[in-house]
C-alpha cells in the first residue's frame, strides 16, 4: 500500500511541476512580453473552476462528478465556438480558400485564438483538477499525459501565433466529446436502462459524432498536414503538427475500443435484465 501510495506522488508530483512551469510560463508571456490576449487563458481557468465550485455546491460533491460535469460544460462551449467560428468565416468570407495552407498555418480566423486560448484554460484547470483529486491511475496517466501534451502544443502555437485555425479544426472532436461526457454524467446519475429511449439517442449520437467529429477529422486533418508537408518551413510546427495528431489519431483508436466494450457491456446488461424477468 505504501509503494502505491509513493509512486501515486511521484506522478502527482511530476504533473503538478510541469503544470507549475507551464503556468509561470504564461504569465511570463503577459507581463514581461505584453502578450494581454493570453489572458483569455487565465479567464478560462478561472471560469472552468468557478463552474467547478458551483456544481459541487449546487450539485454534488463527489469530484468524480464534478469532473465530469464541468468536463461536459467545456465539450458544449467549445464544440459551439468552433461551428461559431467555421460558420462565421463561410457566411462572410466564403469557404473557398478557408483550407488552404497558408490560411491553416498563418492565418486566424476572427475568434478563433481566444477560443483556443479559452479552451488551453480549460485544459489547465483539468489537469489541476485531476491532481488535486487524484482523478487517475498508473505510472503513467493517459488522461494527465493527453493534457500535458495538449498545453504544450496549444501554448507553443499561441505563442508563435501559427497554426491557430489547424487547433481549432481539431477542437471539433468537443462535439463528441459532448455525449462522451453526457453518458457518464447519465450512468453517474443512476440512468443505466439500456432500453430507455434517452440512452439509445444517446448512444446513437455517440457513435455518429464519434465517426465524424473525432475519427474522421482527426484523419484528414492528418492527411492534410502530410500533403502539405513540403509547403513548411525548417521550423517545429510541422513535426509539432505531425506528433500531436499521431497522438490524437492513437487516443481515438483507444477511445473507440473503450466505447465499444462499454456498448456491449450495456447491451449484455439489458439481455440479462431481460433474461431475469422472464
Amino acid at each position: 500500500m505504501g509503494g502505491g501510495d509513493c509512486k501515486h506522488n511521484k506522478v502527482g508530483a511530476f504533473f503538478l511541476a510541469a503544470l507549475l512551469l507551464w503556468f509561470l510560463s504564461v504569465w511570463f508571456e503577459i507581463l514581461f512580453n505584453s502578450r494581454t490576449q493570453l489572458l483569455f487563458i487565465i479567464a478560462g481557468s478561472c471560469f472552468f473552476q468557478t463552474a467547478n465550485w458551483l456544481t459541487r455546491f449546487f450539485l454534488s460533491s463527489e469530484p468524480l462528478f464534478v469532473n465530469t460535469f464541468v468536463s461536459l460544460l467545456h465539450s458544449t462551449i467549445t464544440s459551439a465556438s468552433v461551428v461559431f467560428i467555421l460558420f462565421r468565416e463561410m457566411f462572410i468570407n466564403g469557404s473557398n480558400g478557408m483550407f488552404d495552407h497558408s490560411q491553416l498555418v498563418y492565418g486566424s480566423w476572427p475568434w478563433a485564438y481566444e477560443a483556443l486560448c479559452f479552451s488551453c484554460g480549460y485544459f489547465a484547470y483539468d489537469q489541476w483538477d485531476m491532481l488535486q483529486y487524484s482523478l487517475y491511475n498508473g505510472w503513467i496517466p493517459s488522461i494527465l499525459v493527453h493534457h500535458l501534451v495538449l498545453l504544450i502544443c496549444f501554448t507553443l502555437a499561441l505563442y508563435r501565433n501559427v497554426t491557430i485555425n489547424y487547433l481549432i479544426l481539431t477542437l471539433i472532436c468537443e462535439l463528441h466529446s459532448i455525449f462522451l461526457h453526457g453518458r457518464k454524467v447519465r450512468r453517474m446519475a443512476g440512468i443505466r436502462d439500456a432500453k430507455n429511449k434517452i440512452v439509445k439517442l444517446e448512444w446513437f449520437l455517440n457513435w455518429i459524432t464519434f465517426f465524424v467529429a473525432r475519427l474522421a477529422s482527426h484523419i484528414l486533418i492528418t492527411a492534410k498536414l502530410i500533403k502539405d508537408a513540403p509547403k513548411f518551413g525548417s521550423g517545429v510546427e510541422l513535426p509539432l503538427a505531425l506528433f500531436g495528431m499521431a497522438g490524437m489519431n492513437l487516443l481515438n483508436f483507444g477511445l473507440g475500443m473503450d466505447l465499444y466494450k462499454a456498448f456491449k457491456r450495456e447491451k449484455k446488461s439489458q439481455l440479462t435484465d431481460h433474461h431475469h424477468r422472464e
